[in-house]
């Protein structure tokens, strides 16, 4: 892992790192717009026990989606092309992560959210994986992520099997 330290190398990296942010907010805002009444929507839900309150999943996706455009931003500096590997399935996994609210929240097909999210699963690992051989620092950013969606698995199948 080499890092430019020079005032021109960290410039030239600026508008990768606004990308990269710039593209998490795209997902986060999409996902939003596309269930607009989620925690009307979650509340109303039959759910386990040990379900977190609708209050909580803001901040929570918040400081996720900022360690994931800083953690993909890390990933680009190190290979800097859109056919990296560990680029494409970060897509894959933000493409997988922006449909899960609109299939949970927007049409109610928890089911097919569910599907959805264990593909998710998978991809965030598989990001994981990608990204540890590029930069450790990044991979370990996503941990929490791979965490929070497992968690959120979880409560998905529980919510679906409590409502259907």
């Amino acid at each position: 892992m080499t890092f430019d330290t020079s005032t021109e190398g960290r410039s030239r990296h600026i508008p990768a790192l606004i990308v990269s942010l710039v593209s998490v907010a795209l997902v986060a805002a999409l996902g939003g717009l596309a269930s607009a009444d989620a925690a009307s929507d979650y509340g109303n839900l039959a759910q386990p026990d040990w379900a977190p309150p609708p209050n909580l999943f803001g901040p929570v996706w918040t400081v996720l989606y900022v360690l994931m455009g800083v953690a993909a931003w890390l990933v680009w500096r190190e290979t800097p092309r859109w056919t990296s590997p560990a680029i494409i399935i970060y897509a894959v996994q933000l493409v997988l992560n922006l449909l899960w609210s609109p299939l949970f929240f927007g049409v109610g097909w928890r089911g097919v959210a569910l599907v959805d999210i264990l593909l998710l699963d998978v991809a965030v690992a598989a990001t994981i994986a990608l990204f540890w051989k590029i930069n450790r620092v990044a991979a370990v950013m996503l941990v929490p992520y791979l965490g929070w969606v497992l968690f959120a698995t979880a409560l998905n199948y529980s919510i679906w099997s409590l409502n259907s």
